[in-house]
């Protein structure tokens, strides 16, 4: 039967409370990477044993489906760790990238000294990370996000 946008299966209300917990953590999840695929495993336990507690005798739960669900969360985990593995070689490819360019000119928007916007060109001088974490360049006085360079020149 349907309830609460859930698909319940033999559930009791707890059961119900605690499936509708879990999908509104993997909303939030699908819109913000705060919730790990471990939080949500440790939640589908508690699920799964709510569920097993309180159901039907006479309408078990489906192991198969059981089982489906518990490989789903394992490769939700290992897609995870792929995607951290992942923005780890990114960060190390353009922390590569930024030294490459130390000596370069490279062009890029800037405010001009009479304060307009202008495309402006300069030698990158040095490379650091500013407090989030993301690589900034000096050129010329100017301190500029990597993403921000239009062209380079050797």
């Amino acid at each position: 039967m349907w309830h609460s946008n859930c698909l319940i299966l033999g559930l009791s209300a707890t059961g119900s409370i605690i499936l509708k917990r879990l999908f509104e953590k993997v909303k939030v999840m699908s819109t913000s990477a705060i919730t790990s695929s471990s939080n949500i495993q440790a939640d589908y336990m508690k699920l799964l044993v709510t569920q097993l507690q309180n159901q039907n005798p006479l309408e078990p739960m489906d192991n198969s489906e059981m089982a489906s669900q518990l490989t789903q969360f394992s490769q939700l985990q290992q897609l995870e760790s792929m995607n951290t593995n992942f923005a780890k070689v990114l960060e190390t490819v353009e922390h590569n990238y930024a030294t490459s360019l130390l000596g370069k000119e490279v062009s890029f928007l800037g405010e001009t000294e009479s304060g307009t916007v202008d495309i402006i060109s300069g030698t990158v001088e040095q490379i650091h990370n500013d407090i989030a974490g993301g690589i900034v360049l000096s050129v010329n006085g100017y301190n500029l996000n990597l993403e921000n360079v239009i062209s380079v020149k050797n």
